[in-house]
């Protein structure tokens, strides 16, 4: 099970019905923050999930409305007896942004670990049972997609395992995935699992223009969160011009990538009412919604 909550859906500036895009993902008590803009830290704690429990900060490009609320977080996260290591990780120049970032909070209580994405690569990072894999993407300077994904062994065949003659104290390993040695014999996984199950899959992509690999990078996610900068169709020119998308282009993303659901956000200041302009979605992705502040979703397993 997953749980997400988009702390807001504002791009460049926030507004004082709208916050800048963010989400918050937690996964048995565990938290990942994905961008931190300016007042990020009021979502959060509106949210109710609290500070300390973040184990990462996941930065998908360094324009201020991205990163800004960083330093404030820290201290906040900090001032809450946080003392275990905290991951951030980004695209290319991510020591020196958070470097210039800390110069007003430099004495924390607990470690900062960095990992910068190498550029123009898919990267892929297990943070426990967590896969976040990264897509590069069209910007104004580097910037990546995330697919946070909760992959599920194969179930379980006891059959198998007590045809094999497999010691039942064995059997939970071997559904880890450990090859197992007794009595000169080698019992493998595949020994006694059964076919693969789906596990969970979400993609959160902002300030992109679509590109090539999007939608197999996002292929079959149950929520897939897509930027929607402009709603009217008409507004190709300066999506294309300041590389950013349209509602009907995230759709399409949607709709190739057979995606359960889909969230736009980080709208334009200038899109003074989102919904005006969700049919120009929806008639491509029916299951389309219009982001809102702290909008929330459990997902489970399928079965």
């Amino acid at each position: 099970m997953i749980e997400v909550c988009l702390l807001g859906s504002g791009g460049m500036m926030p507004l004082p019905d709208r916050r800048l895009t963010a989400m918050l993902f937690r996964y048995k008590g565990r938290l990942l923050l994905i961008d931190c803009g300016e007042g990020t830290q009021l979502p959060i704690k509106l949210a109710g999930w609290g500070f300390k429990a973040i184990e990462a900060i996941l930065l998908t490009h360094y324009h201020g409305d991205h990163v800004a609320g960083l330093p404030g977080l820290l201290m906040t996260m900090g001032n809450s007896g946080r003392e275990e290591p905290l991951t951030i990780i980004g695209p290319t120049y991510l020591y020196e942004v958070i470097k210039g970032l800390c110069v007003i909070v430099p004495k924390l209580p607990f470690e900062i670990r960095l990992i910068e994405l190498p550029e123009e690569e898919i990267n892929t990072i297990n943070l426990g049972e967590i896969e976040i894999s990264t897509l590069p993407l069209e910007h104004s300077m580097p910037c990546v997609a995330y697919c946070i994904e909760l992959k599920r062994p194969p179930k379980f065949d006891v059959d198998r395992a007590i045809s094999s003659r497999i010691p039942k104290k064995y059997w939970n390993r071997l559904q880890k995935g450990e090859n197992i040695e007794y009595n000169d014999s080698l019992f493998t996984p595949e020994m006694v699992l059964g076919e693969k199950r789906k596990g969970i899959k979400v993609v959160y992509c902002t300030d992109s223009r679509p590109v090539e690999g999007l939608s197999d990078f996002a292929k079959e996610s149950e929520l897939l969160i897509l930027e929607g900068m402009y709603g009217d169709n008409d507004m190709l020119s300066n999506a294309i011009e300041k590389q950013h998308m349209l509602f009907s282009e995230a759709a399409e993303i949607a709709k190739s990538s057979n995606s359960k659901e889909l969230w736009l956000t980080h709208f334009s200041p200038s899109v003074k009412n989102p919904e005006e302009f969700l049919v120009n979605a929806s008639s491509i992705f029916s299951n389309t919604f219009i982001g809102k502040e702290l909008m929330f979703k459990t997902l489970n397993y399928e079965d």
